[in-house]
């Protein structure tokens, strides 16, 4: 089957680079929609010399980017509706405060951490627009983040597939692997900071 998709994929490579655009777009305003599988599996596809390393990384980059400025201007457009609609308790408005503050004091590092947490990434995009954290500093570390993202899935990808060469989908099993763990150990980490705390 892995065999088949990597035969598409170098069929039409120009699509293949449109889709991982699309899916990285996508992932933030859908979390479940699988884009790092994606940036990983091209990653894998070029390790054989069916696409372009920088060029899968340039895209996965691009696409991730603009979908996290696209969430921000959600969260900004659509922000005061929201926050008078869902935030407008007690309890709901001391979360938002919260999550102000921690922008405006570590804005900058939860970009980067939430770019590599599903679901994060939206809640982070989407708050920093909704609190009006300021778009120069949200697109520089966001660009940041996008590039860091990309690379590290392609990465993974492209060795994972240069140890299996002649067995792909095993080097995408490893790669797939090997990106679910770093998530797991970011969650157990996450978790133990917050039981620390209270």
């Amino acid at each position: 089957m892995f065999s088949h998709f990597t035969q598409l994929v170098a069929d039409a490579s120009g699509w293949a680079y449109a889709v991982v655009l699309l899916l990285a777009f996508l992932d933030v305003l859908i979390p479940i929609v699988p884009a790092e599988t994606a940036v990983i599996t091209a990653g894998v596809v070029a390790s054989t010399g069916d696409l372009s390393l920088p060029l899968v990384i340039v895209v996965a980059a691009v696409g991730a980017s603009a979908g996290d400025n696209a969430a921000y201007y959600i969260g900004r457009r659509f922000g005061t509706r929201a926050q008078q609609r869902f935030f407008s308790g007690e309890k709901a408005q001391a979360r938002l405060d919260w999550t102000e503050r921690q922008l405006e004091e570590r804005g900058g590092q939860l970009i980067l951490v939430a770019r590599f947490i599903p679901g994060g990434r939206t809640a982070v995009t989407i708050g920093a627009g909704l609190v009006g954290y300021s778009w120069r500093r949200f697109v520089v570390v966001d660009a940041v983040a996008a590039v860091i993202w990309a690379t590290y899935a392609a990465l993974l990808g492209y060795f994972g597939g240069r140890a299996f060469e002649h067995e792909a989908w095993k080097g995408l099993l490893l790669a797939l692997g090997l990106a679910f763990a770093l998530a797991a150990v970011i969650e157990i980490v996450r978790w133990a900071l917050r039981r620390r705390r209270g």
